[in-house]
């Protein structure tokens, strides 16, 4: 294929003429370069899809044995967090995430409650417009808090018979187990912390 010299470029600053215009440059067509840049981008790797490593349960070994000694009620996060990895998910301790998820069941029961009686206490009608949008607007936040608890409610309560069943706190999708640490940040997790990154991954990139 011949070569095409590319159309000379104005003299750069100094009167130094560029060396790109003195470039030589074969003609290619336009859906094979198109192919081509297609190729090479998708070839590239991209770090910003790797997901960031997972970060390390900090352990203090001298609380290591107080589940021994120690009901799930008397138990506290830190203790939980240091017993060895071997007692992963045993009695004790899916008797304490018991506990906490019958604990945020309870609160999520009461601000319901709460909802209804600020819902009827103020069904008075208000004469000043602006003061009853303001009081439409708190209802509507009011209500949006209280679907997305009782959405949590949901997952409360699977929680719970997951663990009834001995599955609580082992991922879904690959059967590893979750970790203390997640579970105390979010007791109704059922994905590890890599298998979360990856669906939400696919949710960015797919939409899905």
């Amino acid at each position: 294929m011949p070569a095409q010299t590319a159309t000379p470029a104005p003299a750069a600053r100094g009167g130094r003429v560029s060396r790109l215009s003195q470039l030589t440059v074969p003609s290619m067509p336009q859906s094979v370069a198109s192919t081509a840049a297609k190729s090479s981008f998708s070839q590239a790797p991209s770090n910003a899809l790797v997901p960031p490593p997972p970060l390390a349960v900090k352990k203090d070994p001298k609380l290591a044995n107080n589940w021994k000694t120690k009901t799930p009620a008397e138990l506290s996060d830190a203790e939980v967090i240091a017993m060895p990895d071997d007692e992963y998910m045993n009695e004790k301790q899916m008797a304490f995430f018991r506990l906490k998820l019958e604990e945020l069941k309870r609160g999520i029961l009461e601000n319901a409650g709460e909802t209804t009686e600020h819902l009827r206490e103020d069904t008075v009608v208000v004469p000043d417009p602006a003061d009853r949008a303001t009081i439409e607007e708190e209802h509507a936040l009011e209500l949006r808090t209280r679907d997305r608890e009782r959405k949590l409610l949901k997952k409360i309560e699977q929680s719970i018979q997951r663990i009834d069943a001995g599955d609580y706190g082992y991922c879904d999708e690959t059967g590893e187990p979750i970790g203390v640490g997640r579970l105390l940040a979010r007791p109704t997790a059922t994905l590890s912390l890599e298998a979360q990154q990856r669906r939400e991954l696919k949710q960015k990139m797919f939409g899905d």
